[in-house]
C-alpha cells in the first residue's frame, strides 16, 4: 500500500516511477526512526517504595520509650563531653585543723572518792556517771528531766542529773544509788522497797529510792496524799505507786 502510494506521488509529480527523481521522493518520505534511549530509566514507584521500607526496617519503631532513650543517651554524651576532665579527678583530701581542748578540769566527789577529769563543757551529770565512771545504776530514761529515773544527791539534795552539766559541779559531793547501800548492808529506804515489792521492772526504781530518802530530810505531810505529791517527779511506768508509798512511810514510822 505504501509502495503504491509513492507510485502515485511520483506521478502526479510528473516523474515516472524508475526515475532518480522518483528515488529520491521515495527517500525523503520515508518516515525517520526514533533513535533509543541508551540511558537507565528510573525505576517504578513500587520499587522506589520496596528500597525504602527496606532501609527503615534497620531502624526500631519510634515509640515513646526509645525517644526517652535517643533523648537521654544524647544528654549523657554532651554532659561527658562537656565536663572538664579535672572534674573527674579525685580532690587530694585536706587535714582538718586542729581544734583546741574545749575541755575543763572538774573535780568532784562521788560515792565519798575523789574525782578529778578534763571533760566536755557539754557532758552532763548523768552521761560522766554511767560513761566515765561506769556507774551504770543510774538510769537514762527521758533525757528531759521528766521521768526521774536519773535521781541523784549534790550535797544531799535530789537533783535530775540529766539536766546538769558535771562542769557545775566542780568541788560538789554526789551520791548514787551504788553509794547508797550495798547487798550486804542496804539502806531501810531499798530493804523498804523490797519488803514491800515496790518494783517491777525496775529501770526507775533506782530514782525512786533516791527520790524517797531525799525525801525524808524535806517538808512533807505525813498522809499519803502528801508522799504522792513530794514523789510525783518519779513516774513508775508499771504502776507499783501504792507499794512505793507504803515502803516509804514505814521507813518514816521508824
Amino acid at each position: 500500500m505504501t509502495e503504491n502510494r509513492q507510485e502515485d506521488i511520483a506521478g502526479a509529480a510528473g516523474n515516472p516511477p524508475g526515475s532518480q527523481e522518483s528515488q529520491t521522493l521515495q527517500t525523503c518520505s520515508r518516515p525517520r526512526s526514533i533513535p533509543q534511549n541508551t540511558t537507565q530509566s528510573a525505576p517504578p514507584p513500587e520499587v522506589s517504595a520496596a528500597s525504602s521500607t527496606e532501609s527503615n526496617s534497620i531502624l526500631p519503631p519510634l515509640t515513646r520509650r526509645t525517644f526517652l532513650g535517643w533523648i537521654g543517651a544524647g544528654s549523657a554524651v554532651g554532659a561527658v563531653g562537656i565536663a572538664p576532665v579535672e572534674a573527674f579527678a579525685a580532690e587530694p583530701a585536706q587535714a582538718a585543723p586542729p581544734v583546741a581542748d574545749a575541755g575543763v578540769l572538774t573535780r568532784l566527789t562521788v560515792n565519798g572518792a575523789m574525782h578529778e577529769a578534763r571533760v566536755d563543757v557539754r557532758t552532763t551529770l548523768l552521761d560522766y556517771l554511767r560513761e566515765d565512771l561506769q556507774l551504770t545504776g543510774t538510769k537514762k530514761g527521758c533525757d528531759h528531766g521528766q521521768c526521774g529515773a536519773c535521781t541523784v544527791h549534790v550535797n544531799g539534795r535530789r537533783v535530775n542529773s540529766c539536766l546538769s552539766l558535771v562542769a557545775m559541779h566542780d568541788g560538789d559531793s554526789v551520791t548514787t544509788i551504788e553509794g547508797l547501800g550495798t547487798p550486804d548492808n542496804l539502806h531501810p529506804m531499798q530493804a523498804a522497797f523490797v519488803e514491800h515489792d515496790g518494783l517491777q521492772c525496775g529501770y526507775c526504781t533506782a530514782g525512786q529510792i533516791m527520790s524517797a530518802v531525799a525525801l525524808l530530810k524535806e517538808p512533807c505531810g505525813r498522809a499519803n496524799a502528801d508522799v504522792k505529791e513530794a514523789m510525783s517527779g518519779n513516774i513508775c511506768r508499771c504502776g507499783a505507786y501504792s507499794n512505793i508509798v507504803a515502803a516509804i512511810q514505814q521507813v518514816r514510822k521508824v
